[in-house]
Formats: C-alpha cells, structure tokens, sequence
C-alpha cells in the first residue's frame, strides 16, 4: 500500500496545465507538512502559496528544470498548475534542510494520493523569485514543489554501470534509473 503511493510518487516535470489547483488545495497538502516531525520541533518552515492563476506563470521564469536533459523544461501548456514554495522564517532561527525534505516529501505523497503530482526544485533564482511572491527581508527560499495533473509516463528502472542519470525515449517517457537495493545497503 505504502510501496504503491511511493511509486506513484515521481518526479513529474510535464503537467496538464489546464487542470487547476485552488488554494483550498495547497493549504489542504500543507497542513499534511505540519504535522510533520521537526528538529526541536521549532518549526521554522512556512508556505506560500501559488495556485493556479496568473500569478503562476510568474512562478516559472524562476525555476531551473531537470539538468540532465537538454529539454527539461516543461512547454507552454505541460507546465505546473500549482506551487507550494517553501521559506525559512528567519524571525524563529535557522532551520535543518532535513525538516524541508520531510515536509516536502510529504506534501508530494499527500498530492500523490489525489492523484497529483509534483516535482521539487532546489535549483531556483532565487532574488527573483523573492521579488515575485512579495516575500519580506525574513523569509528565505528553501525550496520550490511544483503541482499539476501528471501528463508523462515515469519509469522505475535499474542503473547499469552507475548511470543514474534520467531521460526520455523517443515516445517522451521519463526513465529514472535507480541503484539496485544490493548496491545501497552496506
């Protein structure tokens, strides 16, 4: 059960864009992220959130897109519907980068179980950005999960020779190699 929502849980990059996300939404898959652990349990992370509207067109120009492949990015139409970005309230101290992978992932295994799915993105502008979403001086960007109805197929496979890197045959399926189990546990 746990195992099949895990595997549903891909890193989607190519959406239905027309598909909207409300804000009832996002703050629905943020209060999963809050009763999350928290080192401390100082709970330094906040959201803002972007659903779907103009101001998400805004979100993108800001955001960098699935390095290994020369066409990354999603095309106008593929993009996401949604943003949850993920900002550290320096006004409560500094947070642990451990928190915002458990929130994150479990806002994406939240989405999951709506039959969304999202991708998250560490590689941002992230001044730009700043400016975009009006964030004040004590907010900083952790993170960036982006929301939308999945219109790719992703494949699960096993690395050969050590190549983990993703990529897409000529049918535009997303293949991720995985290290095999033998190879991770020591």
């Amino acid at each position: 059960m746990l195992y099949d929502l895990v595997l549903k849980n891909r890193s989607y990059r190519r959406f239905d864009e027309a598909f909207e996300i409300s804000e009832d939404t996002l703050r629905e898959l943020c209060s999963f992220a809050r009763i999350t652990p928290s080192g401390a349990n100082r709970q330094f992370f906040k959201f803002r959130l972007t659903p779907s509207g103009e101001e998400c067109g805004k979100v993108f120009p800001a955001l960098a897109w699935a390095g290994y492949l020369e066409d990354g990015a999603p095309i106008e139409g593929e993009r996401p519907s949604a943003y949850i970005t993920i900002v550290n309230d320096n006004t409560l101290g500094t947070g642990n980068v451990m928190d915002v992978g458990i929130m994150a992932q479990t806002i994406l295994l939240a989405a999951a179980e709506m039959g969304l799915g999202g991708c998250m993105i560490g590689s941002i502008k992230r001044k730009e950005l700043k400016e975009t979403l009006s964030l004040s001086e004590e907010h900083d960007i952790m993170l960036v999960i982006a929301l939308g109805k999945p219109v790719e197929k992703v494949v699960i496979e096993n690395a050969k020779d050590g190549d983990i890197k993703y990529w897409r045959d000529e049918e535009r399926v997303h293949h991720v190699p995985k290290r095999p189990i033998s190879e991770l546990i020591i």
